[in-house]
């Protein structure tokens, strides 16, 4: 959790209590292009949009908590995080205008998992790690937490996965989320 992160958040009149609520904002540059943010993330809510600089995932790890098997349905208490990152995965789709394929979401999430404060040449990367820096400054997440929810998305697209470039798992998961 960072205090400074939620004290600047809720300063800008964002409801910080509860994430899943909050969205990372998609951005583009004066050519309508897609831009991969670096630093500063967009965060929006519906009281509005606030630029904020959030630590690296790994700054974030928070405790030990070792989480439950989250192969199946994921308790509660992780239902937030997921929702937080797919609903990003789901609005960059949204945005570009087109689903990315199953290989590639698990490709992504995989990325997120083995190399939480790297790079990627694909943009929803970054958006993928914002929103989990977004979650991560608000909740207490262990490092063990954060890699569990990170490989249940990767396992989800896999699973929806039927053959190379099927978009099962935008249509079946993702599309209903917030109308992307």
């Amino acid at each position: 959790m960072d205090a400074e992160a939620v004290e600047k958040l809720q300063r800008a009149g964002l409801k910080v209590d509860q994430p899943e609520m909050l969205r990372v904002a998609i951005q583009r540059d004066e050519n309508k292009k897609i831009v991969t943010p670096r630093g500063e993330v967009a965060v929006m809510g519906n009281e509005g949009l606030v630029l904020t600089a959030l630590k690296p995932i790994s700054q974030l790890w928070t405790g030990s908590t070792v989480p439950p098997d989250l192969s199946r349905t994921p308790p509660l208490q992780y239902q937030p995080f997921l929702l937080l990152l797919e609903s990003t995965a789901a609005n960059y789709c949204a945005a570009i205008g087109k689903p990315e394929t199953d290989d590639e979401f698990e490709r992504l999430y995989r990325q997120l998992r083995r190399r939480p404060d790297g790079s990627d040449p694909h943009p929803l990367f970054a958006y993928l790690q914002g929103a989990a820096r977004l979650y991560m400054s608000l909740r207490d997440v262990s490092q063990a937490e954060f890699e569990a929810v990170v490989n249940r998305l990767s396992q989800s697209a896999k699973w929806h996965s039927s053959h190379v470039g099927s978009t099962n798992y935008y249509r079946e998961v993702l599309q209903g989320l917030f109308g992307a």
